[in-house]
């Protein structure tokens, strides 16, 4: 049996069993390096291209990440036949995402030494938690991917994980210190000073560990080299943290491992963050009462983790407001209060980043803006430590992807956490247990009783309910269009039900009927999905409203393509993620009546 062995944590290498491999083309390791960064989740190709090209990947970009994938299958398993998947770049949606086996990427037994050495400091065994550290640190030769990145995203990837090194070196130095082990961590402590030389952290816990470590001398050489450094490049003085180091170095007075800055633990509060209820909800009963089942696990006792649920469905479903309102139903089940967040996925990769959102929730359970850590790992675990046997409800509003959203689980059995989201969040029910939840469109009884109730809050009444069901349907039942024009109705008392649905029939006119000054409409929301989408994937979009009927077979919109069969079968899948269409049996692709006529105003825009 040959092995494979993969390194990340510094320059990228790669051996079988004690030969090292060349990667190939600069591209191409690159290519493999941000797979490995995120080794098990999947990229989408939008993502890959950016990560590779930023913004001026070429426009064969994704034909030649088609050729890396192909030719990086071969290098980790000669022999493999000619697109053959092989074991370890497996495709997932228009992306991919690595596969790696026990022990073959370094990254990946870091965190898992780093996780041993937390456990082991829980379970009360100092010793061996450093023991695990220092194994863990002896595993990084440099920054992650070095010399890999050639663009601000693609270093982003990377410096995430000197990041992780960051937080669990300076973590083992206390600790080593605290046990009597100080010497044990010089070595990785420096590196990571070297890596991030402006890292008043990183060098607090270099001096405090050298004077510890009998290096009295040096410690203080340190301190006076890193504030000479901090002076002449940003203009500012050693912070309180490096301060406190330098002064434990003097006086001995300190405790080295609790550095200055530690904060007081925050002041309790009972959150209560939920948004306003809709005073005009109606219907959705049996989505309700689906919810409610599967909100009755929070008082399952056999629980060991959240309850977490997530709502997907397209754009203008109404996904945020039937999942407020049955947070409000239930919100009185959580004693330890509620928390809300708009994690503002349809922005794509603008979305709020894990980091940002942990900020803004630990504010929301009372932790004031000095006391929030600055680094990632130190973030997570001070939002488990506040959420730790809380009963809390969290609603997490427009979610973009898992990876977005696992750092913001709480560490909490009682609790409730509530995602909505335009694409189903699979791999978060593969990494939390989250049960999945479609929200569909309402059926004519429900979007006639939604239509009503909204018009008889603007004061109009109509006799003529053919004519009423006739505009329903021509808006594709979908709430938020049902509500635009209600609203519009209202406000516009010579505007007559017979006119609404004359331009509801033009399907040239079709979404001005929703048009209002200011106002959310459809167009806009389904331009969100639409502008995340790859060049190929919005191309066939555009394509796909020029097939007739109400049914694209999959003969159809490959001859509509006209590309091969395999890149545009990738593309529907895309079109799908993004709740733009729904793919039925044998490929036959369904979708809402309203996307379609966008769809149509692209391609008049551009073909």
């Amino acid at each position: 049996m040959t092995r494979l062995r993969v390194e990340l944590m510094g320059s990228l290498r790669l051996w079988r069993d004690d030969a090292e491999l060349d990667g190939g083309p600069r591209q191409q390791r690159c290519l493999l390096a941000l797979l490995l960064a995120r080794a098990g989740q999947p990229i989408g190709m939008t993502d890959l291209v950016g990560l590779i090209w930023g913004n001026e990947g070429p426009a064969s970009a994704v034909n030649v990440v088609h050729k890396y994938v192909g030719a990086l299958r071969r290098l980790l398993e000669p022999g493999l036949p000619l697109r053959a998947p092989g074991s370890f770049l497996a495709r997932h949606g228009t992306g991919y995402r690595f596969l790696a086996v026990p022990g073959m990427l370094d990254l990946l037994e870091f965190r898992r030494l780093v996780a041993e050495a937390r456990s082991s400091l829980a379970g009360g065994r100092p010793d061996q938690a450093v023991d695990r550290y220092a194994e863990a640190a002896r595993l990084v030769r440099g920054p992650a991917g070095d010399g890999l990145a050639d663009n601000a995203t693609a270093a982003t990837a990377f410096a995430g994980i000197d990041g992780e090194f960051f937080d669990a070196v300076v973590a083992a130095a206390r600790l080593a210190v605290r046990t009597g082990r100080p010497a044990e961590l010089l070595a990785p402590l420096r590196l990571a000073t070297e890596m991030a030389p402006l890292s008043e952290p990183l060098h607090a816990g270099l001096v405090t560990t050298l004077a510890a470590a009998g290096h009295r001398a040096e410690a203080l050489a340190r301190y006076r080299q890193m504030r000479d450094r901090l002076v002449a490049e940003l203009g500012v003085e050693p912070g309180p943290e490096l301060t406190a180091a330098q002064r434990h170095v003097l006086t001995r007075d300190a405790d080295p491992a609790v550095p200055a800055s530690a904060a007081a633990p925050p002041r309790p509060v009972r959150p209560a963050q939920l948004p306003p209820d809709q005073p005009l909800f109606a219907g959705r009963e049996t989505e309700l009462s689906r919810l409610l089942e599967l909100a009755a696990g929070t008082r399952d006792g056999r629980r060991t983790g959240p309850l977490v649920i997530a709502v997907d469905g397209m754009a203008g479903v109404g996904k945020s407001t039937l999942v407020t309102h049955f947070a409000h139903r239930v919100a009185a089940d959580f004693t330890a209060g509620q928390l809300h967040l708009d994690l503002q996925g349809h922005l794509g990769e603008g979305s709020l980043s894990a980091g940002a959102a942990l900020r803004a929730l630990l504010h929301g359970l009372g932790a004031r803006a000095p006391d929030v850590p600055d680094t990632f790992d130190a973030l997570v675990g001070m939002y488990r430590s506040l959420t730790a046997g809380l009963d809390i409800l969290i609603l997490l509003d427009n979610a973009y992807d898992p990876p977005q959203v696992r750092p913001l689980l709480p560490n909490s059995a009682g609790s409730l956490v509530l995602i909505t989201s335009r694409r189903a969040l699979t791999g978060l029910a593969v990494s939390a247990g989250a049960r999945l939840f479609h929200a569909r469109l309402p059926e004519l009884p429900e979007a006639r009783e939604l239509f009503r109730v909204r018009l008889a809050a603007t004061g109009r009444r109509f006799g003529d309910q053919a004519r009423l069901d006739e505009i329903i349907e021509l808006c594709g039942r979908l709430p938020l269009a049902l509500a635009i024009l209600a609203a519009r109705l209202g406000a516009r008392p010579q505007l007559s039900p017979a006119t609404v649905a004359a331009d509801l029939r033009d399907g040239a006119r079709r979404l001005d009927a929703f048009t209002e000054r200011g106002g959310a409409d459809p167009r806009g929301a389904f331009a969100w999905s639409y502008r995340q989408l790859s060049p190929g994937a919005a191309r066939l979009f555009r394509l796909l409203s020029a097939a007739p009927g109400p049914g694209i077979t999959a003969e159809t919109w490959v001859r509509l393509a006209g590309q091969d069969p395999e890149r545009t079968r990738a593309e529907v899948e895309e079109l799908a993620e993004a709740a733009l269409i729904c793919v039925g049996p044998h490929g036959v692709i369904a979708w809402h009546v309203l996307v379609r006529a966008y769809a149509a105003e692209l391609l008049a825009l551009s073909p």
